[in-house]
């Protein structure tokens, strides 16, 4: 019988925080903060916030900010970043975008704008500081998450995301074998704007793209 109470809780909380994780998302998509209360000069354009979460997610892509394709699309990683991506990952489309098992948390949750050159502008300011806490706290389950890009890792992985990306990217292993929960594992953006650093350091996608892949799969098949 107190077996079954549990169980029966489990479930009740299960709800709750489900329920309170789709409330906070659907704040967030309302989001016009970067207009209202911009931490520097308004976003240009009307925000789009693009993320997708479930509270039973066990892995979590945390990325830079949705470019224009994204910002176009409302749909994270639809681009041909998403579709190197998704190949270091070694998981299908239907895996990527399966809320329940991966959540998708980028670090600035609109289209930036372009710089006067054509490259995408960092990710907001405003984003990280109002809402990140509070979606990671109704992430409970979540074991790994990928640092894909700078501001992810100096984000989560602080002052162990050494001094640039790139020391970060090659401190793979020791990172990746921290203690604690969730596994912080640092990738490179997938951008085409990174193949120059590609090229130079091909243990990259030959040693730690793998390994990560592994990790992944033992995550979504178990």
């Amino acid at each position: 019988m107190i077996e079954l109470m549990r169980k029966r809780q489990d479930v009740a909380d299960g709800t709750l925080e489900a329920q309170r994780l789709e409330a906070l998302l659907t704040n967030i998509r309302a989001c016009t903060i970067c207009r209202v209360a911009p931490r520097g000069k308004p976003l240009p354009h009307e925000p789009r916030p693009v993320l997708r979460a479930e509270a039973s997610a066990r892995i979590a892509i945390c990325g830079q900010a949705p470019g224009t394709r994204v910002h176009a699309s409302g749909m994270p990683f639809t681009d041909p970043s998403g579709v190197r991506l998704r190949r270091w990952l070694g998981v299908t489309d239907e895996e990527f975008y399966d809320a329940s098992r991966i959540a998708i948390v980028p670090m600035g949750f609109c289209f930036p704008g372009l710089t006067a050159e054509g490259y995408d502008l960092p990710p907001r300011k405003e984003c990280a500081p109002a809402w990140r806490a509070s979606v990671f706290a109704l992430l409970p389950k979540v074991e790994l998450v990928l640092a894909v890009g700078r501001p992810a890792q100096l984000w989560h992985l602080g002052k162990d995301a050494g001094p640039t990306l790139g020391a970060a990217v090659a401190d793979w292993r020791r990172l990746i074998a921290r203690s604690g929960v969730p596994v912080v594992a640092p990738l490179p953006h997938p951008s085409w704007r990174n193949n120059t650093w590609l090229k130079k350091n091909p243990w990259f996608e030959a040693e730690a793209a793998p390994a990560i892949a592994g990790m992944v799969r033992s995550l979504l098949d178990s």
